[in-house]
């Protein structure tokens, strides 16, 4: 907008036909009513994305009457000098900045009545000149409707890609939440009927204390079994939850990683399947370190993640860009953690940064003794 308004004002300001202090209000109007359209656009902008409504604030509501103002200056001394053509741009400019705080009922109100004048006011200045009245009347009507079409149409594409950047966050979000439930009930399943019956032999075993000692222990020692079964099917639910695959982990990276706005690409070699399933769930934790990195510590735009097997070796190479924060590799957790792990097995985990890209490549031999996996 502030281009087509400066260009549209060279015609006038460099004119030798307007001399004086009219020249000099015009560019005056010229410079508030572009200030007041980046200023207004912007507070505008920046509400939708914290996801505000439009509120007419005291400095919302300044700019808005001196761009008003700047606004008809302009337009009145292009009439008078007979410009019957764009005289309406400065007006159906601040026209339609004006319809973006508005309600969508009183938008097009404003926007009819806005066209109407234009229409009015142009035809009589072209009778008055002498000229065609329906085309000074249509092309001024025209300016008008397709300004605050172009303008809101605008606001409309910002306002829902705003929107969509919500729901990626949420939909990550709620990947998360669902996962934490899926492990809560499993774990609540196995915990609260071991639990239940623990409670009820302990209560009998209380009540056989004095009448049956014999029997009190029988109970007492069967507590002490069902103590030790609901531990072990904890440790089972446990490691079933901690249990990975490398195939699984890249689905769910793809998953996690596109529903947080990364454009995320996955490759993996069909001949995936040769390495060993204590193998798969090495890469497969390396893959899910990698990709929680790429949340925690980076702004990525773009991630890539690719599995290949030859000659006996297994490689994973992942990447993104928009590094930040890179991991540390010396705090014993992390991947320093999974390299000595793949070390173990025969293989090695390297990573790297190059300005703000970051790679992290791991390698590991087709077979691997689960042993030494775990």
């Amino acid at each position: 907008m502030a281009v087509f308004l400066l260009l549209y004002s060279r015609r006038w300001v460099r004119s030798p036909d307007v001399v004086g202090w009219p020249k000099g209000v015009a560019i005056v109007a010229l410079v508030v009513l572009t200030v007041a359209a980046v200023v207004l656009f912007s507070l505008r902008v920046l509400r939708a994305a914290r996801a505000h409504p439009a509120h007419l604030g005291p400095a919302t509501v300044r700019w808005l009457v001196a761009g008003s103002l700047s606004a008809v200056v302009l337009g009145v001394i292009s009439l008078v000098m007979g410009d019957h053509e764009l005289w309406s741009l400065a007006p159906a400019t601040m026209l339609s900045i004006i319809a973006v705080f508005l309600a969508p009922g009183r938008r097009r109100i404003l926007i009819a009545s806005g066209v109407v004048a234009a229409a009015v006011i142009g035809a009589g200045a072209g009778l008055l000149a002498g000229e065609s009245w329906l085309f000074a009347a249509a092309f001024p009507a025209g300016m008008v409707a397709v300004a605050a079409w172009a303008t809101l149409g605008m606001l409309w594409a910002w306002d829902v890609a705003e929107r969509l950047d919500q729901a990626r966050e949420l939909a990550a979000e709620v990947a998360v939440k669902d996962e934490r439930l899926r492990f809560a009930a499993d774990l609540h399943d196995i915990q609260g009927h071991h639990l239940q019956v623990i409670a009820l032999k302990a209560e009998l075993a209380a009540r056989l204390v004095q009448a049956d000692p014999a029997r009190a222990e029988a109970e007492m020692r069967e507590v002490q079994r069902l103590s030790t079964d609901a531990l072990s099917d904890t440790r089972a639910v446990v490691q079933g939850y901690r249990r990975t695959t490398l195939e699984a982990e890249i689905a769910n990276a793809a998953k996690v990683l596109t529903a947080a706005g990364i454009d995320a690409r996955m490759a993996a070699d069909p001949d995936a399947a040769e390495l060993s399933s204590a193998g798969r769930h090495l890469l497969g934790l390396v893959m899910r370190e990698t990709t929680t990195n790429v949340l925690r510590h980076s702004r990525a735009r773009h991630a890539e993640a690719a599995y290949q097997v030859s000659d006996g070796l297994a490689r994973l190479r992942v990447a993104n860009d928009g590094v930040s924060d890179p991991p540390r590799g010396d705090t014993g957790t992390g991947l320093a953690a999974l390299a000595e792990r793949l070390q173990a097995a025969g293989g090695s985990l390297t990573w790297a940064r190059e300005g703000d890209r970051f790679e992290v490549v791991a390698t590991l031999p087709v077979e691997v003794a689960a042993g030494v996996a775990g």
